[in-house]
């Protein structure tokens, strides 16, 4: 990521996107407002996608469509050299090979990140594919 947010709040990022409220309402009063938007963009909530790309964190709503499988996303990532996100994205939409890059270049609690990424969007899939649910929305 061009903006580097230290470990401590990538860790907390990913624990929020996991569902965590607490530490989610911490990021959004502590100045890290867009990471805990983030959280809502991922579980496809279009007025947080829209706050993401009107408010300056237009990289933050292409990694959450990168993850979904979109690679003009990707794409659009790496044109602008968010070359961690991109792979962030990947990973989270399951690329191995992208999950190791952020290992192997010392992007660990990005690694965690795209984990944890594609479990919310696995949920999101098996909820959408269980006829069982009743959507919430």
């Amino acid at each position: 990521m061009k903006a580097a947010y230290p470990a401590k709040i990538l860790i907390a990022w990913g624990e929020a996107i996991s569902g965590n409220k607490k530490i989610r309402d911490w990021l959004m009063g502590n100045g890290y407002k867009e990471l805990a938007i983030f959280t809502y963009a991922l579980r496809n909530k279009d007025d947080a996608r829209k706050w993401l790309l009107e408010n300056g964190h237009p990289h933050l709503a292409a990694t959450v469509e990168g993850a979904e499988g979109r690679e003009d996303a990707v794409k659009w990532l790496e044109n602008y050299d968010y070359d961690v996100l991109a792979k962030t994205a990947r990973a989270g939409d399951g690329d191995e090979s992208a999950f190791r890059w952020l290992i192997t270049n010392g992007q660990k609690e990005m690694a965690v990140v795209s984990k944890k990424i594609k479990e919310v969007k696995d949920e999101i899939e098996r909820d959408n594919n269980d006829i069982h649910k009743i959507s919430k929305d």
